[in-house]
């Protein structure tokens, strides 16, 4: 059977191609009606929703392009009377024979009922509007339509040694009718006329340059708004952002390709930018199953050990004032183990960190307890990408972090808030997720943000879309951009080589710089507690986080006229401290009450020597179980508050005895959706949990 072909003559001129001229499978039929010959798949059902499922409902063809470059596809379709069950089909991941049955050799197009453009002079990008029963132009390249089970666009890729590729299509759903397929330039817009009659696309001059006078976006705001140093992304950064994180240059990989050959450059100059600038640092990354050295692969495990803890003591000592630190990147997607996934660069140690032993996950607790050693004043975070995109992934994700959290390991929680994920995720799920993650009580960052679109109006969209839900959730501290310049996500970037800035900056600048955010500074402790009641050998090791900065001032009090001005105390008696937390640049504070007695803790984060206490589930819908089990007899009372800090209710209040299991219901019914307060007091001392109510 011989394949359909089509060929571009002509470096921006499109050539549309009948699609019935393409090698049809058998489930295709031609049909005609004036001056149109088009394609349509036999009245059946879907066989699988994501794949074509046989060869039968496929069509292939055989496609010669002029030069190498970057193409976008076109077609020219018509949705049939039954509008969303008569408006998809697919196209192949690339170029290729696909596999008919398999999903990610396939492209799903869904929501065309709503999509498309008719008249002459109409330019085929984006969307567009264009009904059912009309024969319509689509850019299948630049389609992007939420919730609708559409799947992100892709552009094809030529290159010199292979210009003529192969192209195939599947059906999906009948009822929708292919007349035509062009391939255009993705860099020239074509119009409805221009793709009708063959004719030569439009390239559109570049903007004007433009220099931006500052400040940083997040000047003087509770959160700060940050991006990557790379080489490309440097021009104007000061101008715009205000945290710097290293993009590749910091992976081990990157550092110490060759062992015990240190090339610290780059990573230098990014330290230098936010130190000179007074800007946050984040270090990306100690551990992740990708871009590792690929020499540490086939070392005993001991050996492994001792690189991986000699690793670890070289960043503490070049880079003593890191602000944030990535312990462990990507813990559910790519372990540092010798998956195939990983092309050998995944480094193969996981069982020098203990593999997944008891927990499931000791590799990560070792990875933080060497963090933890050597980076003692470091913000401890963990960092994963689908995080954000259900709760169901959120509550996998929480797992690994609750571990962390009972040895006191973890500072803040990393969610990427990548395109790929939150492109087809509503908003109200992503608010969702946040939920269950802040549920946690750690703060949250979202730390490598591209929201992607080759039209400027669909980048714009889903800013306006997306950026609110993260900027202004309450448990979300910061924000910082996986690239705003070209070169990172070709399709990510806010502004142009040359400064001019695309729609979705102008709109970022005056929502950032307009929108009032309420203080949002929180505090966590590590402590030492006194050996006795006449100790004075007690610590506070204090972690604040918030305010869009990491400069504060510290206020404390204590017992017997106990004053103090620095962030963590040491040789400390008994008694109750109080500290006032202020971040100067934002105006915000907040005041925390930490409590230590002889052998006992009491703080903002759970106490074990004071009680079991577990709500169950959480997230909760209707009700939730909260139980307790004091280790110690007395006087307990269990009260729940919301946001703001008021009492929602009290479910118990009274004599408890030691070790004895208390079993408490909560009916969520009445309540709102958010995160609620559940306080333990056994004895005056108090111990608290997040609860998260979803509806």
């Amino acid at each position: 059977m011989c394949l359909g072909s089509f060929t571009l003559q002509a470096q921006n001129e499109p050539i549309p191609q009948q699609a019935e001229s393409g090698a049809l499978g058998g489930d295709w039929n031609v049909l005609d009606e004036t001056d149109v010959r088009y394609v349509t798949v036999k009245p059946t059902s879907t066989i699988n929703s994501q794949n074509p499922g046989t060869p039968a409902r496929v069509i292939t063809y055989s496609v010669t392009f002029p030069s190498a470059g970057t193409y976008n596809l076109y077609a020219r379709i018509r949705v049939g009377p039954a509008g969303a069950n008569d408006d998809s089909f697919y196209y192949g991941n690339g170029f290729g024979t696909k596999s008919p049955a398999n999903d990610a050799d396939w492209i799903t197009v869904n929501g065309l009922n709503i999509a498309g453009f008719t008249a002459a002079t109409d330019v085929v990008t984006g969307s567009g509007t264009a009904p059912i029963g009309v024969w319509k132009w689509i850019n299948l390249s630049r389609l992007n339509l939420t919730n609708t089970g559409s799947e992100s666009p892709i552009k094809f890729e030529v290159t010199a040694d292979a210009l003529t590729r192969t192209l195939q299509i599947g059906a999906r759903e009948d009822g929708l009718e292919i007349d035509k397929f062009a391939f255009g330039r993705a860099a020239a817009t074509y119009t409805v006329d221009n793709l009708d009659k063959g004719q030569t696309g439009t390239i559109p001059p570049p903007p004007p340059p433009y220099t931006p006078t500052g400040p940083p976006l997040a000047t003087g705001k509770s959160k700060f708004f940050g991006g990557i140093w790379s080489p490309a992304q440097l021009t104007n950064f000061t101008a715009y952002w205000n945290m710097v994180v290293p993009s590749n240059v910091g992976k081990w990989g990157s550092v110490e390709g060759t062992r015990d050959v240190m090339n610290w450059t780059s990573l230098d100059a990014a330290y230098k930018l936010a130190k000179d600038n007074g800007f946050p640092f984040r270090l990306h990354v100690l551990i992740w199953g990708a871009q590792q050295p690929t020499w540490i692969a086939n070392l005993p495990p001991a050996e492994q050990l001792a690189e991986i803890k000699e690793w670890f003591a070289a960043v503490a000592q070049r880079y003593p004032g890191i602000d944030y630190l990535e312990v462990v990147n990507e813990p559910l997607h790519n372990a540092p183990d010798d998956s195939p996934t990983t092309n050998g660069d995944g480094g193969n140690y996981i069982n020098a960190l203990g593999g997944t032993g008891t927990t499931g996950w000791d590799w990560v607790i070792t990875a933080f307890m060497l963090a933890r050693e050597y980076f003692p004043n470091a913000r401890l975070m963990i960092n994963d990408y689908t995080v954000e995109n259900s709760v169901e992934n959120a509550t996998r994700y929480r797992t690994i972090i609750t571990l962390l959290q009972q040895r006191q390991l973890i500072d803040a929680i990393g969610i990427q808030g990548h395109s790929f994920s939150t492109r087809p995720t509503t908003a109200a799920a992503l608010k969702s997720s946040l939920d269950v993650l802040a549920a946690s009580g750690l703060p949250l960052y979202i730390t490598e943000l591209d929201i992607n679109g080759s039209e400027d109006e669909t980048q714009l969209s889903e800013y306006q879309r997306v950026f609110p839900v993260f900027w202004e959730h309450p448990g979300i501290k910061g924000i910082s951009h996986f690239g705003w310049l070209p070169g990172a996500d070709a399709e990510a970037h806010l502004a142009y080589s040359n400064g001019a800035e695309r729609p979705a900056l102008v709109w970022l600048k005056d929502y950032v710089r307009n929108t009032v955010l309420p203080c949002n500074i929180s505090v966590t402790s590590r402590l030492k507690v006194p050996t006795s009641c006449a100790g004075k050998d007690g610590v506070i090791n204090l972690t604040a986080q918030g305010g869009g900065t990491v400069n504060y001032t510290y206020n404390w009090t204590g017992p017997n006229g106990f004053t103090a001005t620095t962030e963590d105390l040491t040789g400390l008696a008994p008694g109750t401290y109080k500290v006032t937390v202020t971040a100067p640049n934002s105006n915000c504070s907040t005041t925390a009450e930490i409590i230590l007695q002889c052998g006992v803790l009491s703080t903002n984060q759970p106490a074990a020597s004071l009680a079991e206490f577990q709500a169950y589930p959480n997230p909760a819908t209707e009700q939730a179980a909260i139980s307790f089990r004091p280790e110690r007899a007395g006087k307990a009372e269990v009260k729940v508050y919301n946001q703001l800090g008021a009492l929602v209710t009290t479910l118990y209040e009274g004599q408890v005895q030691s070790n004895k299991r208390y079993n408490l219901v909560l009916d969520s019914r009445t309540l709102t959706s958010g995160v609620y307060n559940c306080r333990l007091v056994l004895n005056g001392e108090s111990q608290s949990l997040r609860l998260l109510i979803t509806k």
